[in-house]
């Protein structure tokens, strides 16, 4: 356990931050899936630039590692390609 007052500072903020990440990890898998199962082209085209700018900012802060987000995108790029 931690003694000093800025050890448990730190443990506080990892706690926050780790919920932070989740959710917004959470968010960016929701909006990947709704993006895989739309059939309409027009409509995919139009989302598909919110979600890489999703995926791309987590990628920025280390969330999702800089190549996972690179297959994200290329693999939903593809998606849309084939619809």
């Amino acid at each position: 356990m931690a003694h000093h007052k800025s050890a448990k500072k730190r443990i506080k903020q990892d706690e926050v931050k780790t919920v932070q990440n989740k959710y917004y990890a959470k968010t960016m898998r929701n909006a990947v899936k709704k993006l895989r199962l739309e059939t309409d082209k027009e409509v995919a085209s139009v989302s598909y630039p919110q979600v890489v700018s999703m995926i791309d900012r987590l990628a920025k802060k280390n969330i999702i590692h800089a190549n996972k987000a690179a297959n994200l995108k290329s693999s939903l790029a593809l998606h849309i390609n084939k619809i």
